[in-house]
């Protein structure tokens, strides 16, 4: 089966990094990925998710299309809410190397329960 040019993009997807245009202030930035989803490792059921992060940037800033894609590759990853949203944590952190680095996982009530993870720096 042809992979879609979607899943193409997906499987080479990888995180970038701009320089920061103003490294000598502290200011905010606050991204919300309202679509994120992953597969259950113990059930292979899909999971939906708000990802927040927020962060004060040293010396780099995040891609926002290399961001989007990496938070659409986790689609088919059968992944924990607390693997995932430490995942995008370390990954983020590891690239930017940000002042301060908060990622929360605010995942939709399955079974009646409900799920928010935070990570912070």
């Amino acid at each position: 089966m042809t992979m879609k040019y979607g899943e193409k993009i997906l499987s080479k997807t990888k995180l970038q990094k701009w320089e920061n245009p103003y490294p000598d202030r502290n200011y905010t930035i606050d991204i919300s990925f309202t679509e994120f989803t992953c597969l259950c490792p113990r059930s292979g059921y899909p999971d939906f998710a708000t990802i927040r992060i927020t962060y004060i940037p040293e010396k780099f800033i995040v891609e926002l299309k290399s961001l989007k894609l990496y938070l659409n590759s986790f689609r088919d990853k059968q992944i924990s809410h607390e693997s995932s949203t430490n995942r995008i944590f370390d990954d983020l952190n590891k690239l930017l190397k940000p002042r301060h680095l908060e990622v929360t996982g605010d995942f939709n009530p399955r079974g009646n329960v409900k799920t928010v993870i935070k990570v912070a720096l």
